[in-house]
């Protein structure tokens, strides 16, 4: 984000001040906002920063709701990794293409083309999708794993306040 502001910074000043413009800087900004885009939803996902509705999940136990998430992460993953193979499968058709913004700057440095493929950009999204598979299957585990201890932790607790007093009393 911060190479975006900068660059932003750099093409405002360069318009009104210096009076040109940096032709790349808006084709550069939105290749980094769509990597942005893709890097950061497997983490918003795990921060429960996705708007949701969660009438049904509060009114479950805590066992009710690691299954309402786990079956529910079922279809969301098969999506994913249909994104992820078709997002490859289409990023990988465009080998042949260069980012021009790239291409320009590189020559006009150097005297030769760069010839980066634009491949990169759109791979964004099966490298995106991926990881928000894994932070799906790692958000299913840790909620399995931290119900179960939570159980158990109450079950302990249960068991020393029945020590404590002596047995069950009824």
């Amino acid at each position: 984000m911060a190479i975006i502001v900068v660059v932003m910074l750099a093409q405002v000043w360069t318009r009104y001040v210096m009076g040109g413009s940096l032709i790349w800087a808006e084709e550069l900004c939105r290749y980094l906002l769509i990597w942005q885009t893709f890097l950061v939803l497997g983490l918003a996902y795990s921060k429960g920063e996705f708007v949701s509705l969660d009438f049904l999940p509060s009114a479950l136990s805590d066992r009710g709701k690691w299954l309402l998430k786990a079956v529910g992460a079922i279809p969301i993953v098969a999506f994913l990794v249909i994104i992820t193979f078709y997002g490859a499968d289409y990023a990988s058709r465009f080998s042949n293409q260069t980012i021009p913004a790239l291409d320009f700057i590189w020559s006009s440095l150097t005297g030769n083309s760069l010839g980066m493929s634009i491949k990169y950009v759109y791979f964004s999204v099966a490298v995106g999708s991926a990881l928000m598979i894994l932070h799906i299957i790692a958000d299913v585990v840790s909620g399995y794993a931290s119900m179960t201890g939570a159980t158990k932790k109450d079950e302990r607790n249960e068991m020393q306040k029945v020590r404590s007093n002596g047995g069950q009393q009824s």
